[in-house]
């Protein structure tokens, strides 16, 4: 039996009282805790507990905040599919993938929501993954997204064709199976392997935890009137029941809501005392300061755009903005584009993003830019309108190619310059 035949026992669906044949798969080793698979897509080694879900990570305001800033970004930069000419690329408007793409990825979703779920899923789960439906004419009509917990790669090499990919998949029906790169697009996040997306809540499970319990310290120290615990001491040996009822009587009066400056009575020659250090002492605010730094360090967003500004200045803000776009965003562009183009291109095709509206800087320095261009010759007034919105002027005031009158063509005469004098 040949590779094919073995590729197509596997896609067909299972008789009655059939089990699947068993085949290389990843997904093997995602239940293996010393393999690095299991570690790169839960974080942790050894098969240790995690305790931070996304769910619990979102109720960090610094890390919903990140999420929304750098998915929002990236909803709202268009994705162009673009056709190689001998002089440069043109735009393939009349392609399906164009529309795919760019106007309507399916039925039920706009292309901002779709890619604004695409990087969630890559950012928070590690990879995006989703079911390609085709028309008669086995070309992509529309994408649904899958649960990207519910796709795993298996996958199968030989000398011949090298790595060859399969997807264990649950559709959203509830139904389930194995299904080929036709079927699956699946685009993983930062990886160490190239098939499996690092999970970034599950590898920073400790520095989320303590932000977390952080924030899970002040409910509760609020929640408590701000009264933080109290020793409750007796000269003389109190019995465990009696110690029991003194523990709930003290708990009753002065633990809970509206129960601040309560005036408490011992007897029994007892004294209350409160243990702990003060939030100055333990430097809470600071600490809770510092996580937001963490986060804004872990999704590679600048502080200033999570609202930590004690230490940005107006000088900076505008240089860490474009270098959010090309340091953090440029990445997340290019590895989804490259994703689309390998699946989806034709041939002398590619997708690419369009970041150059978030690249602009103010209006005053945008136009000192045209004004340079304009005056040098790089750009002709139409092109600049297109760059701003604008329709074109048309003729030759806005097709014209401007030229300083003190610069010539190397080599030529310049026809604007005065006869020599004899």
């Amino acid at each position: 039996m040949d590779i094919r035949s073995i590729f197509t026992r596997w896609l067909e669906p299972l008789g009655a009282g059939e089990t699947a044949p068993s085949a290389p798969s990843a997904s093997s080793e995602l239940t293996d805790p010393d393999s690095d698979t299991f570690w790169i897509m839960t974080g942790t080694k050894g098969g240790s507990r995690v305790s931070v879900t996304e769910r619990s990570a979102m109720t960090l305001p610094a890390v919903l905040h990140a999420l929304e800033i750098l998915t929002g970004v990236f909803a709202m930069t268009p994705m162009i599919y673009y056709r190689r000419e001998a002089d440069g690329k043109t735009r393939a408007d009349n392609s399906h993938l164009f529309t795919l793409f760019h106007d309507r990825p399916n039925d039920a979703q706009s292309i901002f929501l779709f890619k604004e779920v695409l990087l969630g899923d890559m950012l928070m789960a590690g990879g995006f993954a989703n079911f390609v439906h085709r028309d008669g004419m086995f070309r992509p009509k529309s994408l649904s997204r899958l649960n990207p917990r519910a796709v795993q790669p298996a996958q199968f090499w030989d000398r011949t064709d090298g790595l060859e990919l399969f997807y264990d998949a649950q559709l959203p029906d509830g139904s389930s199976g194995r299904f080929s790169r036709t079927d699956i697009w699946h685009v993983p996040g930062f990886s160490r392997d190239g098939l499996l997306g690092v999970n970034r809540v599950k590898l920073l499970d400790d520095m989320l935890g303590s932000a977390v319990a952080a924030g899970e310290y002040a409910r509760h120290f609020w929640e408590n009137n701000a009264q933080p615990a109290t020793l409750l001491k007796a000269k003389g040996k109190v019995n465990p029941e009696d110690k029991a009822k003194i523990k709930f009587d003290w708990k009753r009066m002065f633990s809970g809501a509206r129960k601040a400056g309560e005036v408490a009575v011992l007897d029994q020659e007892m004294d209350a005392t409160t243990l702990g250090a003060t939030n100055r002492d333990s430097q809470f605010v600071e600490v809770r300061a510092f996580n937001v730094v963490e986060v804004a360090r872990a999704f590679g967003v600048p502080p200033h755009l999570l609202y930590e500004l004690s230490r940005a200045t107006f000088s900076n803000i505008e240089q860490q903005s474009l270098e959010f776009i090309m340091y953090s965003m440029m990445p997340h562009y290019e590895r989804v584009a490259s994703a689309a183009t390998h699946y989806f291109a034709e041939p002398g095709h590619f997708f690419e993003f369009l970041p150059d509206a978030l690249l602009k800087g103010d209006v005053k320095t945008r136009w000192e830019a045209y004004k340079a261009a304009r005056e040098s010759g790089a750009m002709n007034a139409d092109e600049i309108r297109r760059r701003e919105n604008l329709q074109p002027i048309g003729g030759k005031a806005g097709e014209e190619y401007w030229r300083p009158a003190n610069m010539a063509v190397s080599g030529e005469p310049n026809p604007t310059s005065a006869p020599p004098q004899p």
